[in-house]
């Protein structure tokens, strides 16, 4: 079992480190960009590049978790998140710059939910469903609070300065990842899957729901990054004033741990790949809603607010479907390879939905986003109708 100080630790974590790395750029680009004199090109290909050694790292950072748990591995991902945060404050040149990046890159592999997930899974194996949604409300708050915070906190001494507090934000976790347990599930706990809605899948039909996993995570995770780096200006560019735009982009965090909330609360009888279905339906209305976001204030707030909540259960679906779809023992080596690829499309959205933008509008932007939120939508059922709980 996992006591529930080990959530709330790991919890509170996640509320920091998501926002002071991932969220990051959403809250000082725009300073970046007039500070430096770099295109939006060169700014987000920083954080781009962070995602690629998200991606590149992962099978290792996979299986040190697996090997030693989250403890070491979290611990130093706590003080590389300082130190990525202090590059970027003192960087002068693109290559600073990119450097800082880079370390943050490795720092969020270490730190952020993926980690965090198969540390929990490692220490109460198929147990690990409910505290996987658990530690997801805090997480799920992370741009509501930071991304308020970081514009207020440039606005008042700046954006260099301001980095410098979010490094010592990440040393704040470092006592909280060290508390970690160092424990493994037993075999008995592993072997028994309570409340999970399906067996695993059988052997002969692995690849296939390893394929239609890592393409979901794919898909959530290229929408994930491009709104964490883009919601802010997509709402601008359809004529919501800046500020305001700021405002209702938070309201995608309120979303996400309102979802979050509800599937901790209701969600015992609802299997992770009927979830999983439910949660990749809501991502399109959020997109219809962006679109007429430039004339009805309620439908950019729709946006923000519904995209959020599906994210948000999307993100519960990526550290629970692996304890259905494979075996528990294997979840930080397997799961490791299978996201993989996640990263490495994240890593271009950002650069990608910039140019995209830049080109032809935040409405192009919206219906790209669209059209990835359907084939995540047709991925999922396809999972779920293939590997679902047989039907008398």
């Amino acid at each position: 079992m996992i006591a529930p100080s080990t959530v709330w630790r790991i919890g509170v974590s996640q509320l920091v480190c998501w926002g002071v790395s991932y969220y990051l750029i959403g809250a000082f680009a725009p300073a970046m960009i007039a500070d430096l004199g770099w295109s939006p090109a060169v700014i987000h290909g920083g954080y781009s590049a962070g995602l690629l050694v998200m991606g590149l790292s992962s099978p290792v950072i996979g299986r040190l978790v697996e090997r030693h748990g989250g403890r070491p591995v979290m611990s130093v991902g706590s003080v590389l998140t300082a130190l990525g945060c202090a590059g970027l404050a003192v960087a002068e040149t693109r290559a600073v710059y990119y450097v800082a990046w880079i370390v943050l890159g490795l720092a969020m592999r270490c730190t952020l939910y993926d980690a965090a997930f198969a540390a929990l899974a490692r220490i109460g194996g198929a147990a690990a469903r409910r505290p996987i949604s658990q530690i997801t409300l805090l997480g799920g708050l992370a741009s509501t609070v930071f991304w308020p915070i970081g514009y207020a906190l440039a606005e008042i001494v700046g954006w260099r300065h301001a980095l410098f507090c979010y490094a010592g934000f990440a040393l704040l976790t470092l006592p909280l990842h060290l508390a970690i347990p160092g424990t493994r599930a037993e075999p008995r706990e592993i072997s028994s899957v309570p409340g999970t809605g399906s067996a695993p899948a059988p052997t002969p039909d692995k690849t296939l729901a390893a394929a239609l996993y890592a393409l979901i995570v794919m898909a959530t995770s290229l929408l994930n990054s491009a709104m964490s780096a883009h919601m802010i200006g997509i709402l601008h560019g359809l004529g919501v004033a800046a500020a305001t735009s700021v405002w209702i982009a938070t309201l995608r965090g309120v979303g996400q741990s309102g979802a979050r909330l509800a599937e901790v609360m209701f969600g015992r009888r609802i299997g992770p790949l009927d979830l999983n279905v439910l949660a990749t339906s809501i991502l399109p209305i959020g997109f219809v809603a962006g679109l007429f976001g430039g004339v009805l204030g309620p439908a950019a707030i729709g946006f923000a607010f519904v995209y959020g909540a599906g994210n948000g259960l999307a993100t519960i679906t990526r550290g629970t479907l692996p304890l259905v779809l494979f075996h528990p023992r294997t979840y930080g080596s397997l799961v490791g390879w299978l996201i993989t690829p996640s990263f490495f499309l994240a890593a271009a959205a950002p650069l990608g939905y910039a140019l995209v933008i830049e080109r032809w509008g935040p409405a192009a932007a919206l219906h790209l986003s669209l059209a990835v939120a359907l084939l995540t939508v047709a991925a999922a059922l396809v999972l779920r109708l293939r590997f679902g709980p047989s039907r008398p």
